[in-house]
């Protein structure tokens, strides 16, 4: 099994077996609207999604907000079970969560023996 990274909003990495909880709030972190959802790594948020645009109320806007943390949890579980490093990050164009290997966005080529 390969270690999990994800990509936060600023293009950080934050290991996934050191975040301790994810939380998501129904307003942006500029607006009282659409919502965001951050990872929590020894006591310190790191924002992976904050989108100011989605409509709704604002109970609708947190369900949604907590169905992107369901689907972050899945990622990672599947990412873990991918037997090299992977990077777990949010595509906003799709709304989706993806999982690349470390290696593809290096450029190097795992090893074969």
């Amino acid at each position: 099994m390969g270690d999990v990274w994800i990509r936060t909003l600023g293009n950080g990495l934050v290991r996934a077996d050191r975040v301790t909880e994810i939380s998501s709030t129904r307003g942006s972190l500029h607006e009282d609207r659409g919502y965001s959802l951050k990872v929590i790594v020894d006591g310190k948020g790191h924002v992976v999604i904050d989108d100011g645009d989605l409509p709704g109320s604002p109970d609708r806007r947190l369900e949604y907000a907590r169905h992107l943390e369901d689907a972050l949890l899945l990622a990672i579980d599947e990412a873990r079970g991918a037997g090299s490093a992977t990077v777990v990050a949010y595509e906003p164009e799709s709304g989706r969560w993806s999982a690349v290997p470390v290696a593809a966005l290096t450029g190097r080529l795992p090893q074969t023996i």
